[in-house]
Protein backbone atom coordinates (compact mmCIF):
# COMPACT_ATOMS: atom_id res chain seq x y z
CA UNK A 1 0.00 0.00 0.00
CA UNK A 2 1.64 3.26 -1.17
CA UNK A 3 0.36 6.34 1.08
CA UNK A 4 -0.70 9.42 -0.74
CA UNK A 5 -3.24 12.25 -0.95
CA UNK A 6 -4.16 14.80 -2.91
CA UNK A 7 -1.83 17.78 -1.31
CA UNK A 8 1.29 18.24 -2.48
CA UNK A 9 4.35 16.03 -1.61
CA UNK A 10 6.38 17.60 0.68
CA UNK A 11 9.79 18.55 -0.18
CA UNK A 12 11.64 19.28 3.08
CA UNK A 13 14.75 16.94 3.98
CA UNK A 14 12.21 16.30 7.37
CA UNK A 15 9.56 14.64 5.34
CA UNK A 16 9.98 11.04 3.38
CA UNK A 17 9.22 11.54 -0.08
CA UNK A 18 8.06 7.96 -0.53
CA UNK A 19 6.36 5.60 2.13
CA UNK A 20 4.95 1.76 1.31
CA UNK A 21 4.96 -0.05 4.71
CA UNK A 22 2.38 -2.85 3.22
CA UNK A 23 4.75 -3.30 0.20
CA UNK A 24 7.42 -6.06 0.81
CA UNK A 25 9.98 -5.18 -1.08
CA UNK A 26 9.72 -1.79 -0.17
CA UNK A 27 9.62 -3.10 3.79
CA UNK A 28 12.26 -4.92 3.76
CA UNK A 29 14.67 -2.86 1.79
CA UNK A 30 13.86 0.71 3.16
CA UNK A 31 10.82 1.08 5.29
CA UNK A 32 11.53 -1.60 8.36
CA UNK A 33 15.13 0.00 9.35
CA UNK A 34 13.03 3.22 9.25
CA UNK A 35 10.33 2.59 11.09
CA UNK A 36 11.85 0.36 14.03
CA UNK A 37 14.55 3.31 14.56
CA UNK A 38 11.47 5.72 14.99
CA UNK A 39 9.43 3.42 17.58
CA UNK A 40 12.83 2.97 19.37
CA UNK A 41 13.25 7.58 19.21
CA UNK A 42 9.53 8.07 20.01
CA UNK A 43 8.90 5.28 22.81
CA UNK A 44 11.66 6.84 24.68
CA UNK A 45 10.23 10.13 24.58
CA UNK A 46 7.00 8.64 25.32
CA UNK A 47 7.78 7.07 28.75
CA UNK A 48 9.60 10.53 29.29
CA UNK A 49 6.40 12.11 28.45
CA UNK A 50 4.29 9.43 31.04
CA UNK A 51 7.17 10.22 33.94
CA UNK A 52 6.22 13.99 33.88
CA UNK A 53 2.37 13.08 33.91
CA UNK A 54 2.43 11.04 36.54
CA UNK A 55 5.27 12.88 38.44
CA UNK A 56 2.36 14.65 40.24
CA UNK A 57 0.76 11.23 41.63
CA UNK A 58 4.12 10.89 43.68
CA UNK A 59 4.70 14.45 44.69
CA UNK A 60 1.46 14.86 46.74
CA UNK A 61 1.77 12.15 49.10
CA UNK A 62 4.57 13.40 50.34
CA UNK A 63 3.85 17.48 50.42
CA UNK A 64 1.51 17.43 53.30
CA UNK A 65 4.32 15.57 55.46
CA UNK A 66 6.71 18.31 55.04
CA UNK A 67 4.39 21.42 55.76
CA UNK A 68 2.09 21.92 53.31
CA UNK A 69 -1.48 22.64 54.24
CA UNK A 70 -3.44 20.55 52.36
CA UNK A 71 -7.01 19.36 52.23
CA UNK A 72 -7.64 15.10 51.27
CA UNK A 73 -10.14 16.90 48.44
CA UNK A 74 -6.92 19.78 47.75
CA UNK A 75 -4.70 16.61 47.32
CA UNK A 76 -7.66 14.79 45.04
CA UNK A 77 -7.74 17.82 43.26
CA UNK A 78 -3.81 18.07 42.58
CA UNK A 79 -3.80 14.38 41.41
CA UNK A 80 -6.64 14.77 38.90
CA UNK A 81 -5.86 17.88 37.13
CA UNK A 82 -2.71 16.06 34.57
CA UNK A 83 -5.50 14.14 33.89
CA UNK A 84 -8.05 16.97 33.13
CA UNK A 85 -5.10 18.58 31.12
CA UNK A 86 -3.66 15.34 29.46
CA UNK A 87 -7.21 14.45 27.78
CA UNK A 88 -8.08 18.20 26.93
CA UNK A 89 -4.06 18.80 25.15
CA UNK A 90 -4.71 15.31 23.50
CA UNK A 91 -7.76 16.62 21.51
CA UNK A 92 -5.04 19.15 19.86
CA UNK A 93 -2.41 16.44 19.72
CA UNK A 94 -4.69 14.42 17.34
CA UNK A 95 -4.31 16.37 14.42
CA UNK A 96 -0.80 17.33 14.75
CA UNK A 97 0.95 14.97 13.01
CA UNK A 98 -1.02 15.14 9.75
CA UNK A 99 -0.48 18.84 9.35
CA UNK A 100 3.07 19.02 10.67
CA UNK A 101 4.47 16.08 10.74
CA UNK A 102 6.45 13.92 13.42
CA UNK A 103 9.70 14.87 13.86
CA UNK A 104 8.32 18.81 14.49
CA UNK A 105 5.88 17.33 16.54
CA UNK A 106 7.71 15.35 18.96
CA UNK A 107 10.69 17.40 18.96
CA UNK A 108 8.70 20.24 21.04
CA UNK A 109 6.71 18.10 22.64
CA UNK A 110 9.09 16.78 24.56
CA UNK A 111 11.15 20.04 25.27
CA UNK A 112 7.60 20.97 26.66
CA UNK A 113 7.72 19.06 29.39
CA UNK A 114 11.04 21.56 30.49
CA UNK A 115 8.09 23.38 31.84
CA UNK A 116 6.38 21.38 34.43
CA UNK A 117 9.46 19.72 35.60
CA UNK A 118 10.97 23.03 35.95
CA UNK A 119 8.23 24.70 38.23
CA UNK A 120 7.46 21.78 40.36
CA UNK A 121 11.36 21.56 41.05
CA UNK A 122 11.15 25.08 42.95
CA UNK A 123 7.48 24.73 44.04
CA UNK A 124 7.57 21.84 46.12
CA UNK A 125 11.01 23.37 48.16
CA UNK A 126 7.99 25.99 49.50
CA UNK A 127 5.34 24.84 51.50
CA UNK A 128 4.19 28.41 51.19
CA UNK A 129 3.29 27.87 47.32
CA UNK A 130 -0.62 29.09 47.39
CA UNK A 131 -2.54 26.28 46.13
CA UNK A 132 -3.33 27.20 42.53
CA UNK A 133 -0.09 27.89 41.65
CA UNK A 134 0.30 23.76 42.38
CA UNK A 135 -2.81 23.45 40.54
CA UNK A 136 -1.42 25.43 37.41
CA UNK A 137 1.99 23.20 37.87
CA UNK A 138 -0.43 20.00 38.12
CA UNK A 139 -2.09 21.05 35.07
CA UNK A 140 1.13 21.73 33.02
CA UNK A 141 2.04 18.40 34.06
CA UNK A 142 -0.77 17.33 31.89
CA UNK A 143 1.80 18.00 28.78
CA UNK A 144 3.20 14.55 29.18
CA UNK A 145 -0.16 13.29 29.22
CA UNK A 146 -0.79 15.05 25.72
CA UNK A 147 1.77 13.60 23.57
CA UNK A 148 0.35 10.14 23.52
CA UNK A 149 -2.54 11.15 21.22
CA UNK A 150 0.76 12.50 18.34
CA UNK A 151 3.19 9.81 19.39
CA UNK A 152 0.98 6.90 18.55
CA UNK A 153 -0.74 7.97 15.44
CA UNK A 154 2.46 8.22 14.00
CA UNK A 155 3.55 5.28 14.81
CA UNK A 156 0.89 3.42 13.01
CA UNK A 157 1.59 5.47 10.44
CA UNK A 158 4.94 3.84 10.25
CA UNK A 159 4.20 0.09 10.05
CA UNK A 160 2.15 -2.38 7.93
CA UNK A 161 -1.26 -3.26 9.20
CA UNK A 162 -0.36 -6.89 10.16
CA UNK A 163 2.19 -5.71 12.51
CA UNK A 164 0.88 -2.45 14.03
CA UNK A 165 -0.53 -4.40 16.76
CA UNK A 166 2.40 -5.69 18.37
CA UNK A 167 4.09 -1.86 17.41
CA UNK A 168 1.85 0.00 18.94
CA UNK A 169 1.70 -2.06 22.10
CA UNK A 170 5.62 -1.68 22.13
CA UNK A 171 5.91 1.69 22.29
CA UNK A 172 2.35 2.65 25.00
CA UNK A 173 3.37 -0.20 26.89
CA UNK A 174 6.73 0.82 27.83
CA UNK A 175 5.78 4.54 27.40
CA UNK A 176 3.78 3.54 30.23
CA UNK A 177 6.60 1.90 32.27
CA UNK A 178 7.26 5.61 32.87
CA UNK A 179 4.38 5.81 35.70
CA UNK A 180 6.16 2.91 37.51
CA UNK A 181 9.58 4.64 36.69
CA UNK A 182 8.61 7.89 38.43
CA UNK A 183 6.77 6.00 41.85
CA UNK A 184 9.49 3.80 42.09
CA UNK A 185 12.47 6.25 41.64
CA UNK A 186 10.96 9.47 43.86
CA UNK A 187 11.16 7.62 47.24
CA UNK A 188 14.86 6.41 46.23
CA UNK A 189 16.10 9.92 44.66
CA UNK A 190 14.53 12.25 47.34
CA UNK A 191 16.82 10.95 49.88
CA UNK A 192 19.78 12.50 48.87
CA UNK A 193 21.54 15.49 48.18
CA UNK A 194 21.86 14.95 44.55
CA UNK A 195 24.16 17.35 43.79
CA UNK A 196 24.86 18.67 47.26
CA UNK A 197 23.61 22.18 47.34
CA UNK A 198 23.69 22.90 43.71
CA UNK A 199 19.95 22.04 43.81
CA UNK A 200 18.64 23.62 46.86
CA UNK A 201 18.40 22.40 50.36
CA UNK A 202 16.63 20.08 52.34
CA UNK A 203 13.01 19.46 53.46
CA UNK A 204 12.02 18.05 56.62
CA UNK A 205 9.35 15.49 56.43
CA UNK A 206 7.46 14.02 59.53
CA UNK A 207 7.15 10.73 59.45
CA UNK A 208 3.89 9.05 61.32
CA UNK A 209 5.54 8.08 63.98
CA UNK A 210 6.60 11.87 64.73
CA UNK A 211 10.04 11.20 63.50
CA UNK A 212 11.55 13.95 60.96
CA UNK A 213 13.95 13.25 58.29
CA UNK A 214 15.55 15.28 55.74
CA UNK A 215 14.04 14.73 52.16
CA UNK A 216 15.22 16.60 48.95
CA UNK A 217 11.63 16.29 46.73
CA UNK A 218 13.28 18.45 43.96
CA UNK A 219 15.63 15.97 43.28
CA UNK A 220 12.40 14.12 41.58
CA UNK A 221 11.91 16.73 38.79
CA UNK A 222 15.70 17.36 38.85
CA UNK A 223 16.69 14.31 37.39
CA UNK A 224 14.38 14.27 34.32
CA UNK A 225 15.50 17.68 32.88
CA UNK A 226 19.08 16.40 31.47
CA UNK A 227 16.92 13.71 29.76
CA UNK A 228 14.24 16.04 28.79
CA UNK A 229 16.78 18.18 26.31
CA UNK A 230 18.79 14.66 25.21
CA UNK A 231 15.21 13.26 24.04
CA UNK A 232 14.47 16.45 22.39
CA UNK A 233 17.27 17.11 20.40
CA UNK A 234 17.62 13.30 18.98
CA UNK A 235 13.99 13.50 17.82
CA UNK A 236 14.98 16.55 15.75
CA UNK A 237 18.00 14.70 14.53
CA UNK A 238 16.98 11.01 14.31
CA UNK A 239 13.56 11.15 12.74
CA UNK A 240 11.53 11.87 9.61
CA UNK A 241 7.65 12.01 8.69
CA UNK A 242 5.51 10.02 6.68
CA UNK A 243 3.74 11.84 3.52
CA UNK A 244 0.70 12.28 4.74
CA UNK A 245 -0.68 15.28 4.75
CA UNK A 246 -4.38 16.74 5.97
CA UNK A 247 -5.63 19.70 6.70
CA UNK A 248 -7.61 20.16 10.28
CA UNK A 249 -11.68 19.91 8.38
CA UNK A 250 -10.54 16.57 6.17
CA UNK A 251 -9.84 15.01 9.72
CA UNK A 252 -12.72 15.41 11.17
CA UNK A 253 -14.63 12.82 8.77
CA UNK A 254 -13.52 10.02 11.95
CA UNK A 255 -16.28 12.06 13.86
CA UNK A 256 -18.96 10.78 11.54
CA UNK A 257 -17.84 6.94 11.83
CA UNK A 258 -19.90 5.25 14.76
CA UNK A 259 -17.31 3.09 15.16
CA UNK A 260 -14.74 5.69 16.48
CA UNK A 261 -17.55 6.53 19.24
CA UNK A 262 -17.69 2.64 19.75
CA UNK A 263 -13.68 2.40 20.22
CA UNK A 264 -13.52 5.26 22.45
CA UNK A 265 -15.46 3.92 24.98
CA UNK A 266 -13.58 0.36 24.65
CA UNK A 267 -10.40 2.35 24.87
CA UNK A 268 -11.90 4.60 27.79
CA UNK A 269 -12.67 1.27 29.44
CA UNK A 270 -9.10 0.02 29.54
CA UNK A 271 -6.67 3.13 29.31
CA UNK A 272 -8.75 5.36 31.03
CA UNK A 273 -9.04 3.10 34.40
CA UNK A 274 -5.42 2.11 34.05
CA UNK A 275 -4.16 5.70 33.70
CA UNK A 276 -6.81 6.82 36.31
CA UNK A 277 -6.16 4.24 38.96
CA UNK A 278 -2.45 4.73 38.06
CA UNK A 279 -2.52 8.18 39.60
CA UNK A 280 -4.71 7.49 42.45
CA UNK A 281 -3.27 4.19 43.65
CA UNK A 282 -0.90 6.17 45.89
CA UNK A 283 -3.98 7.94 47.76
CA UNK A 284 -6.22 5.13 47.88
CA UNK A 285 -3.95 2.87 49.74
CA UNK A 286 -3.12 6.14 51.83
CA UNK A 287 -7.09 6.54 52.51
CA UNK A 288 -7.70 3.11 52.82
CA UNK A 289 -4.71 1.62 54.91
CA UNK A 290 -2.91 4.54 56.42
CA UNK A 291 -4.48 4.87 59.62
CA UNK A 292 -3.84 1.01 60.71
CA UNK A 293 -0.94 0.16 62.54
CA UNK A 294 1.66 -1.37 60.66
CA UNK A 295 0.32 1.47 57.47
CA UNK A 296 2.88 0.62 54.15
CA UNK A 297 4.36 3.65 51.87
CA UNK A 298 1.97 4.03 49.46
CA UNK A 299 5.26 4.44 46.90
CA UNK A 300 6.24 1.51 48.44
CA UNK A 301 3.46 -0.73 46.27
CA UNK A 302 1.90 1.88 43.93
CA UNK A 303 4.43 1.50 41.22
CA UNK A 304 3.49 -2.28 40.75
CA UNK A 305 -0.08 -1.77 39.32
CA UNK A 306 1.28 0.41 36.43
CA UNK A 307 4.15 -1.78 36.19
CA UNK A 308 1.91 -4.96 35.74
CA UNK A 309 -0.43 -3.21 33.62
CA UNK A 310 2.21 -2.00 31.20
CA UNK A 311 4.23 -5.14 30.97
CA UNK A 312 0.62 -6.94 30.11
CA UNK A 313 0.14 -4.17 27.26
CA UNK A 314 3.59 -4.87 25.96
CA UNK A 315 3.01 -8.63 25.73
CA UNK A 316 -0.83 -8.53 24.80
CA UNK A 317 0.18 -6.37 21.47
CA UNK A 318 1.61 -10.14 20.04
CA UNK A 319 -1.07 -12.10 21.03
CA UNK A 320 -3.52 -9.42 20.02
CA UNK A 321 -2.29 -9.79 16.30
CA UNK A 322 -2.31 -13.59 16.76
CA UNK A 323 -5.92 -14.11 17.77
CA UNK A 324 -7.38 -10.82 16.49
CA UNK A 325 -8.03 -7.72 19.21
CA UNK A 326 -12.05 -8.09 19.69
CA UNK A 327 -11.42 -11.40 21.19
CA UNK A 328 -8.87 -10.10 23.45
CA UNK A 329 -11.03 -7.29 24.81
CA UNK A 330 -13.52 -9.27 25.40
CA UNK A 331 -11.89 -11.49 28.13
CA UNK A 332 -10.02 -8.50 28.91
CA UNK A 333 -13.39 -6.13 29.99
CA UNK A 334 -14.38 -9.75 32.00
CA UNK A 335 -11.65 -9.69 33.62
CA UNK A 336 -11.33 -6.15 35.05
CA UNK A 337 -15.03 -6.34 35.47
CA UNK A 338 -14.75 -9.58 38.11
CA UNK A 339 -11.54 -7.47 39.51
CA UNK A 340 -13.56 -4.17 40.01
CA UNK A 341 -15.94 -6.27 41.98
CA UNK A 342 -12.90 -7.81 44.02
CA UNK A 343 -11.65 -4.95 45.04
CA UNK A 344 -14.77 -3.66 46.78
CA UNK A 345 -14.35 -6.92 49.76
CA UNK A 346 -10.82 -4.89 50.95
CA UNK A 347 -11.72 -1.58 51.13
CA UNK A 348 -12.97 -1.22 55.26
CA UNK A 349 -9.75 -3.12 56.35
CA UNK A 350 -9.77 -3.79 59.63
CA UNK A 351 -6.41 -5.42 59.90
CA UNK A 352 -3.37 -4.61 57.62
CA UNK A 353 -3.73 -8.47 57.36
CA UNK A 354 -6.56 -7.49 54.59
CA UNK A 355 -3.59 -5.09 52.52
CA UNK A 356 -2.28 -8.03 50.41
CA UNK A 357 -5.75 -8.93 49.11
CA UNK A 358 -6.51 -5.36 48.37
CA UNK A 359 -3.23 -4.74 46.40
CA UNK A 360 -3.20 -8.37 44.57
CA UNK A 361 -7.27 -7.08 43.60
CA UNK A 362 -5.70 -4.17 42.36
CA UNK A 363 -2.53 -5.76 40.33
CA UNK A 364 -5.44 -7.67 38.63
CA UNK A 365 -7.04 -4.69 37.32
CA UNK A 366 -4.22 -3.38 36.09
CA UNK A 367 -3.32 -6.47 34.28
CA UNK A 368 -6.43 -6.50 32.44
CA UNK A 369 -6.95 -2.57 31.32
CA UNK A 370 -3.26 -3.55 30.25
CA UNK A 371 -4.29 -6.29 27.75
CA UNK A 372 -7.13 -3.97 26.57
CA UNK A 373 -5.01 -1.33 26.06
CA UNK A 374 -2.99 -2.92 23.61
CA UNK A 375 -5.90 -5.35 22.05
CA UNK A 376 -8.36 -1.86 21.33
CA UNK A 377 -5.23 -0.40 19.75
CA UNK A 378 -5.02 -3.54 17.21
CA UNK A 379 -8.69 -3.23 16.81
CA UNK A 380 -8.41 0.45 15.36
CA UNK A 381 -6.30 0.08 12.63
CA UNK A 382 -7.87 -2.92 11.34
CA UNK A 383 -11.29 -1.33 11.30
CA UNK A 384 -10.17 2.06 9.62
CA UNK A 385 -8.22 2.77 6.62
CA UNK A 386 -4.66 4.26 8.07
CA UNK A 387 -4.92 7.99 7.96
CA UNK A 388 -8.43 8.07 9.72
CA UNK A 389 -7.03 5.18 11.90
CA UNK A 390 -4.44 7.54 13.23
CA UNK A 391 -6.98 10.59 14.08
CA UNK A 392 -8.93 7.52 15.96
CA UNK A 393 -6.40 6.54 17.75
CA UNK A 394 -5.67 10.04 19.02
CA UNK A 395 -8.61 10.81 19.37
CA UNK A 396 -9.69 7.81 21.84
CA UNK A 397 -6.52 8.44 23.22
CA UNK A 398 -7.11 12.13 24.37
CA UNK A 399 -11.11 10.88 25.97
CA UNK A 400 -9.27 8.25 27.87
CA UNK A 401 -6.78 10.38 29.17
CA UNK A 402 -9.12 12.12 31.18
CA UNK A 403 -8.98 9.10 33.11
CA UNK A 404 -6.99 10.48 36.33
CA UNK A 405 -9.36 13.39 36.30
CA UNK A 406 -12.30 11.58 36.44
CA UNK A 407 -11.12 8.71 38.71
CA UNK A 408 -9.65 11.35 40.78
CA UNK A 409 -13.01 13.17 41.10
CA UNK A 410 -15.17 10.24 41.48
CA UNK A 411 -13.04 8.30 43.72
CA UNK A 412 -12.96 11.52 46.09
CA UNK A 413 -16.87 12.24 45.88
CA UNK A 414 -17.57 8.49 46.33
CA UNK A 415 -15.72 9.39 50.17
CA UNK A 416 -17.45 12.13 50.96
CA UNK A 417 -21.13 11.24 49.57
CA UNK A 418 -21.07 7.62 50.54
CA UNK A 419 -18.14 7.33 53.36
CA UNK A 420 -16.43 4.59 51.20
CA UNK A 421 -14.77 4.12 47.66
CA UNK A 422 -17.00 1.45 46.73
CA UNK A 423 -19.67 3.26 45.20
CA UNK A 424 -16.82 4.22 42.32
CA UNK A 425 -15.93 0.56 41.64
CA UNK A 426 -19.45 -0.67 41.41
CA UNK A 427 -20.41 2.17 38.96
CA UNK A 428 -16.72 0.81 37.35
CA UNK A 429 -18.19 -2.23 36.83
CA UNK A 430 -21.35 -1.53 35.18
CA UNK A 431 -19.15 0.44 32.66
CA UNK A 432 -17.10 -2.14 32.30
CA UNK A 433 -20.27 -4.41 31.50
CA UNK A 434 -21.60 -2.07 29.07
CA UNK A 435 -18.28 -2.04 26.98
CA UNK A 436 -18.01 -5.57 26.86
CA UNK A 437 -21.74 -6.09 25.07
CA UNK A 438 -20.42 -3.32 22.55
CA UNK A 439 -17.41 -5.17 21.77
CA UNK A 440 -19.13 -8.22 21.69
CA UNK A 441 -21.64 -7.34 19.27
CA UNK A 442 -20.19 -5.35 16.71
CA UNK A 443 -16.21 -6.79 16.53
CA UNK A 444 -16.10 -10.18 18.51
CA UNK A 445 -19.47 -12.32 17.66
CA UNK A 446 -19.46 -14.61 14.79
CA UNK A 447 -21.17 -12.40 12.45
CA UNK A 448 -20.25 -9.05 13.34
CA UNK A 449 -20.20 -5.97 11.83
CA UNK A 450 -16.58 -5.30 11.79
CA UNK A 451 -15.28 -8.70 12.53
CA UNK A 452 -11.29 -7.51 14.20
Amino acid sequence: MSITTDAPRPTKPSWLADWRPEDAGFWQSTGKRLAWRTLTITTLNLTLAFIVWFLVSALVVRLPAIGFDLSTSQLFWLAAMPGLAGGTLRIIHTFLVPLYGTRKVVTLSTLSLLIPAVGWFFAVQDPATPFWVLMVLAFLAGLGGANFSSFMPSTSLFFPKRLQGTALAIQAGVGNFGVSVVQFVTPWVIGFALAGSLLGDAQSLTRPSGETVPIWLQNATAIYVPLIVVFGVAAFFMLRSVPVRANFREQLDIFREKHALNMTLLYIMTFGSFSGLSATFPLLIKQIYGGLEGAPDPLAYAFLGPLVGSAARVIAGPVSDRLGGARVTHWAGIGMLLSAIAVTFFTAPTSIAEFPYFVAAMLLLFFFSGIGNASTFKQMPMIFPPRQAGGVIGWTAAMAAYGPFAVGLMLGYALDWFGSFNAFFYWAAFFYLVCIGINWWFYARKGAEKPC
